[in-house]
């Protein structure tokens, strides 16, 4: 079990993570969403926060890569190109000011955030010429490394242009995927050292991809609103935890 840990984390924390991971999977294969959200929100919660961002982008890059490869030719090519050069434009940006963001102010950005994204109304961005698609990937990827969920803001912009079910699922894991690259690129300039931590991000991994299967198996037989309701409650309980943690030291 110290294989999954390290000095900042104990075996017991590893192994909930690993759990965690694969339920968080498996709750958004049957649910269509919330379990990035949810684990982001539980790892802000237990581990030191330097660490949330990178290494929930890192696991978050396996999951996204894996369902990208497997939808690769649904791609809507033409948009990606573009979100991806906002997406540079971005991450260059956030990589001036992510390591002096104080860590108590990125944990209550984190909550307030995914309270947001839970219950407030997401903004509608329909632009779909060049300029716009860049825009999206820029103003995304520059918010996903500080908050680390972008994702319920990239699948808004998206089910804008209509897609079918397969071309969207392509074209929005083709885009985390790409976000989430650029993020590890972004705190690994900065310093952060991914190789401590790779054992564990390789096992939630893998807890991710048979959470994802067992999703898709019981995809059709889990009621999916009352199921989503709980965990709209549990993430807001969750978020507003953090945000306490978060005011108890910056004011208190």
């Amino acid at each position: 079990m110290d294989f999954f840990s390290s000095e900042l984390i104990t075996p017991l924390l590893g192994v909930l993570l690993i759990a965690l991971a694969g339920f968080t999977s498996f709750l958004t294969a049957a649910l269509g969403a919330g379990g990035g959200l949810l684990l982001l929100v539980a790892m802000a919660s237990f581990m030191p926060m330097a660490a949330v961002i990178p290494v929930h982008g890192l696991v978050q890059l396996g999951s996204n890569a894996n369902r990208m490869l497997l939808t690769y030719r649904y791609i809507d090519k033409g948009m990606l190109l573009y979100f991806i050069a906002g997406g540079l434009i971005g991450a260059l940006a956030a990589s001036f000011v992510v390591s002096d963001l104080p860590l108590d102010w990125m944990k209550l950005a984190v909550g307030v955030f995914v309270l947001f994204l839970l219950w407030g109304q997401k903004p509608k961005i329909r632009e779909s010429s060049p300029l716009g698609k860049a825009l999206a990937g820029l103003i995304t990827t520059f918010l996903s490394m500080f908050v680390g969920a972008s994702g319920p803001l990239v699948g808004s912009y998206l089910h804008s242009k209509g897609y079918d079910k397969m071309r969207f699922t392509g074209t929005f894991s083709a885009s985390m995927t790409m976000q989430h690259s650029l993020k590890a690129l972004v705190y690994g300039v900065a310093g952060f050292a991914f190789w401590q931590w790779l054992p564990l991000v390789i096992a939630m991994v893998a807890a991710g991809v048979v959470g994802t299967w067992l999703g898709l198996k019981l995809l059709h037989k889990i009621p999916a609103e009352k199921f989503q309701r709980v965990v709209q409650i549990v993430l807001s309980i969750l978020s507003i935890n953090l945000m306490w943690q978060a005011v108890d030291v910056l004011f208190f």
